[in-house]
């Protein structure tokens, strides 16, 4: 392991004093440009149906009205809006304007007009004819013989059976399962079931647009993937890719959500064609419906084991909702097993199945744990119910049959993220020491099966354990730019976006430990096509490794640099030099400082400027690991379900920012208990989303929050830069089964679908028919 000087720190992020102070810093603190049009638009109102006609005449009449946009006057062109690298892996089933609306909410016009209430008034005076069809509304529906057909367009690319609503299908398997589980001396079959989840970022989608000085379009926009929008949008409303300029600000939270090409299209082609600055911004209730949601899945697990606890046989079998268009939903598909199998690497039959249906409800896609949320939920009561049967205890099950340092699994090469995946061998893990650590914080020992009880409530404890990823092996690509300055500070350039995670922070502190000075000397910028090296973006767990690879690389090549015109002035040898405190020299002897070297190398002998790019493009994906230990309280009369204590143990490798990485565990396992205990989107029999605002959408309040607490284990990923692998995501897929397996603990009851709400709890206390 290193020892570190800013690295390992807990170092204010470099954004923290402008959010502190609420500068004008997020896309709609922007003032607005002279002649700034305002975007609004039409949406559905039925799940399923053709638009036989449609009349803008009475919306373009308005004064103050600039362009109405409909399927009859915009691009024809199928894409996907899935935010991912070229050539994406998600279907091209999407138009900016069909002539067949598919969810309640899908686009029929966009009107841009002076003001957003006059666009509003306009999208009212459109006369829209539909001819309704019937609605798939379900897994179940969408999966039944002769179900309607949601998209039977010809020119759609990639879609795996549109006959039969399937949008994307994956298998994969090592061994035979079909000769393990006979061999097994016990065996569990489990079904779980998720629901549809909104991100409820504090931001809502926004993006707007202008022509610069050069009549080249500008785009900036809250998003996660400003290289992909470029891309997607030059695509989608034909303007070369090096006319665009896609910039990012600060972003108001993600959680995936943002990793869309959702509505940029619609500012950019209005002021490509009225020459008029614009802005589109979604509302609370365009965010719920118009936006991405998680994947509703229904996911079996069955296991196998020897009388000894050993695993010999794994079956995972999924059913994923993708809604009425496939944007992710291949890959969040595939994550399902490719993040959860390999944990459990002891079984040598594992087999994986799984597809992703077209239903006419809201659009899955990204969302923080990408399809291991609703992988571990089965698997992990799959291990507990296993546990149950074989008399061994739910904690020393998974301590023998985890995966650890030098071991690796087959799931590894047979599945990745849209495709087969690539070999590798676990170089760092610590999941020993986190289940050690957690058991201890929780009092595993003592508490475990007791079911203490407090009148109506009885007490119990579950747990968990996860790995997730550090980015998409040999398809991520990070960059990144580094120069030096007269007065010895440098500019750091990254195309990797922060969307509230600190990694200009994190990317800050990595290059200013290799270049020997504090952070405040490293000036960042991020998330600028024009200005900023290439990234895929904030996706995959993959800014720390991926883009914190890059970062660590040029500034390695820019000490390098340092260290030779250092050397040329002290009169010694390259290799003698170091960098600490501002300075370059030789440990013992004279040293220079970094200002003296830029000002030589700006102005003195041999003039260059000092500075590197580097890129990275990982060959591997090293998994952190956690362990999660709930207790909770039942009241066996209502069916309510309290946290009394949440411990999350986590190995990140080197963390770079504790505090940071702390605040990102902390996050996710609150996002992750909301999706447990009380988030859901409700619909009508109709299709219709009855919780569009976060009066009947519940989230976590502070005062929801259990006391937590997270432990970083220490450890060191030897691939990673200075040690460290990626912390975001993991969280959030251990609440629901840490909880799951506490209730469990507490009342005797197996709980299967999420949400758990009291009623929910109360009817499985009391049996069928209740």
């Amino acid at each position: 392991m290193g020892k570190f000087t800013v690295v390992g720190t807990n170092e204010r992020k470099v954004d923290g004093r402008a959010l502190a102070t609420g500068q004008p810093v997020f896309v709609g603190d922007i003032p607005p440009r002279q002649g700034l049009l305002h975007l609004a638009l039409l949406h559905s109102p039925h799940a399923h149906a053709l638009i036989k006609s449609i009349d803008t005449s009475r919306a373009q009449a308005l004064e103050g009205v600039a362009l109405v946009l409909t399927h009859l006057n915009t691009p024809i062109v199928r894409y996907t809006t899935a935010g991912q690298g070229h050539p994406e892996p998600s279907p091209y089933d999407t138009r900016m304007f069909d002539t067949k609306v598919r969810f309640v909410g899908d686009r029929v016009a966009a009107v841009a007009a002076d003001s957003e209430e006059l666009a509003r008034r306009a999208c009212e005076l459109i006369d829209v004819e539909y001819d309704i069809l019937e609605p798939v509304l379900s897994l179940d529906e969408a999966m039944a013989d002769g179900a309607p057909v949601i998209h039977d367009e010809d020119d759609a690319l990639d879609v795996w059976a549109a006959e039969r609503n399937c949008a994307s299908h994956v298998v994969a398997s090592a061994g035979d399962v079909g000769v393990g589980f006979p061999e097994c001396d016990a065996v569990v079959d489990v079904t779980c079931e998720t629901q549809y989840a909104q991100h409820v970022p504090l931001e809502n989608h926004i993006a707007t647009t202008y022509l610069d000085e050069d009549d080249r379009l500008v785009i900036v926009s809250s998003t996660q993937v400003p290289f992909h929008v470029r891309r997607i949008i030059a695509r989608v409303i034909d303007v070369p890719v090096h006319r665009i300029r896609v910039v990012k600000p600060r972003i108001g939270g993600g959680f995936g959500v943002k990793q869309e090409v959702l509505i940029e299209d619609l500012p950019a082609l209005v002021t490509m064609r009225t020459g008029r600055p614009a802005v589109l911004e979604y509302d609370r209730a365009q965010e719920f419906v118009s936006a991405r949601t998680r994947h509703p899945m229904r996911v079996r697990v069955k296991l196998g084991a020897k009388r000894d606890g050993i695993l010999h046989a794994i079956e995972m079998e999924v059913w994923s909702n993708t809604g009425a268009y496939g944007a992710h939903g291949l890959t969040v598909l595939s994550n399902v097993g490719s993040k959860t199998l390999p944990l459990y690497n002891k079984a040598p039959h594992v087999r994986f199945w799984g597809e992703a249906y077209y239903t006419n409800l809201p659009v899955g896609g990204a969302y923080r744990g990408y399809g291991a949320t609703q992988g571990y939920f089965a698997l992990e009561t799959a291990m507990d119910r296993l546990a149950s049967e074989l008399g061994i205890d739910a904690l020393e099950l998974r301590r023998r049959n985890h995966i650890r340092t030098g071991e690796t699994s087959p799931i590894f090469a047979a599945l990745g993220e849209g495709r087969e995946g690539v070999e590798q061998t676990i170089t760092s893990c610590e999941l020993e020491s986190c289940i050690d650590i957690g058991a201890d914080r929780i009092d595993w020992g003592a508490k475990r099966g007791l079911r203490r009880r407090e009148g109506d409530w009885v007490h119990g404890v579950g747990m968990s354990i996860h790995m997730q990823g550090s980015g998409i092996p040999l398809i991520d690509m990070g960059a990144a730019s580094l120069k030096l300055n007269d007065d010895g500070s440098f500019n750091l350039a990254v195309g990797a976006t922060d969307l509230g995670t600190g990694s200009d922070t994190i990317l800050g502190q990595i290059a200013a430990e290799v270049l020997g000075v504090p952070l405040e000397k490293i000036i960042v910028r991020s998330s600028d096509t024009d200005l900023t090296p290439f990234d895929v973006g904030a996706y995959a767990s993959s800014t720390t490794y991926v883009s914190g690879m890059a970062v660590q690389r040029a500034a390695h090549d820019v000490a390098s640099q340092i260290k030779t015109v250092a050397a040329e002035m002290l009169k010694v040898e390259a290799n003698e030099v170091e960098l600490a405190n501002e300075r370059a020299g030789p440990p013992e002897g004279d040293s220079v400082s970094l200002s003296q070297v830029a000002l030589r190398s700006l102005y003195g002998e041999n003039q260059r400027q000092i500075g590197a790019l580097a890129s990275c493009v990982p060959e591997l994906s090293p998994p952190p690991f956690l362990a999660a230990f709930a207790e909770v309280r039942v009241d066996v009369v209502t069916g309510k379900v309290e946290i009394v204590d949440f411990i999350a143990t986590v190995d990140c490798g080197t963390a770079i920012n504790p505090q940071l990485a702390e605040g990102q565990v902390e996050g996710a396992v609150v996002n992750g208990i909301g999706y447990a205990l009380m988030e859901e989107m409700v619909f009508d029999g109709s299709g219709r989303c009855r919780t569009t605002d976060l009066g009947r959408y519940k989230i976590p309040s502070i005062s929801d929050v259990p006391p937590l607490e997270v432990v970083l284990v220490e450890s060191f990923e030897p691939t990673g830069p200075m040690g460290a692998k990626s912390v975001s995501e993991i969280g959030i897929n251990a609440p629901i089964p840490a909880i799951a397996n506490a209730i469990h603990d507490a009342t005797g009851i197996w709980l299967t679908e999420t949400p758990f709400t009291a009623e929910s709890v109360w009817r499985a206390l009391n049996g069928p028919g209740s």
